[in-house]
């Protein structure tokens, strides 16, 4: 029984896609798979993904990423609120764990969130390139830091006891030095739309042994003040120089 973690599959993309079809249906019968967010913005291809999954592994637990809840193809949604509340019905139609389970003696939780610009101030240029501006739509009365708090706020605050160790995971950033330092400096106007401080202090206050994230593209593993975070993006097709394609192994951090 192992744990494996994934993220940013972009199954929108033919090859990706087929990676996923061809993943061994009889090596992870027994194990865990972590999810952690931007599978697709198409929600044929969500169900799709997240059934050939499911139908892999004995458990998978997900939380969507940005590009899960865009809505610049969907005409029948307006808002990436009632985006979020269907892509939750999609996971619990394909058998897939938005909420907290065991894996043998460690308890993995998902944390939702957004970024709420406690990275840093988005920048014109940011505004113009970034495509979450365009592509996700949320109530007028919403700024981004309000609907950070939103799905911040949907996360468990107190854990049942039992759990020898703590797993969470996010698509988003939890703390902004989880970029290393020889990113370019012209890329960190990213910084605003990567994450959330909240998410820290969330996934501190549940005591979390190792922390799961996405969205950034840059995989790493990196101790800080007793946890462990690890991001294992799968990426996008040109993306092969810098991301690993494959399923990561956790098992080594929870001995």
């Amino acid at each position: 029984m192992r744990l494996f973690a994934l993220s940013d599959i972009h199954v929108d993309y033919p090859a990706n896609a087929r990676w996923v079809d061809a993943l061994s249906s009889v090596d992870h019968r027994d194990d865990t798979l972590i999810l952690a967010g931007d599978l697709t913005e198409d929600r044929r291809l969500l169900a799709w993904c997240l059934q050939r999954f499911v139908s892999k592994f004995r458990q998978v637990l997900f939380v969507p990423g940005n590009h899960d809840l865009w809505v610049r193809r969907d005409p029948d949604i307006d808002c990436s609120l009632r985006k979020f509340d269907e892509v939750l019905s999609i996971a619990a139609d394909a058998g897939a764990w938005m909420q907290p389970r065991m894996h043998q003696d460690s308890l993995v939780v998902p944390l939702l969130g957004w970024y709420d610009y406690s990275f840093g101030a988005p920048c014109d240029e940011l505004r113009a390139m970034w495509m979450d501006y365009r592509a996700c739509r949320w109530p007028d009365a919403l700024d981004a830091g309000q609907v950070t708090q939103h799905f911040l706020r949907m996360n468990p605050g107190v854990l049942p006891n039992g759990a020898r160790r703590v797993v969470t995971f996010s698509h988003f950033l939890p703390r902004i030095d989880l970029i290393p330092f020889f990113v370019p400096r012209a890329m960190r106007r990213l910084d605003p739309v990567l994450g959330s401080d909240g998410i820290e202090q969330q996934l501190r206050a549940l005591g979390a042994d190792l922390h799961v994230y996405g969205h950034s593209h840059i995989n790493r593993r990196v101790s800080i003040d007793g946890v462990v975070y690890v991001n294992n993006a799968f990426g996008y097709p040109q993306e092969g120089s810098i991301a690993a394609r494959a399923l990561l192994a956790l098992d080594d951090e929870l001995n």
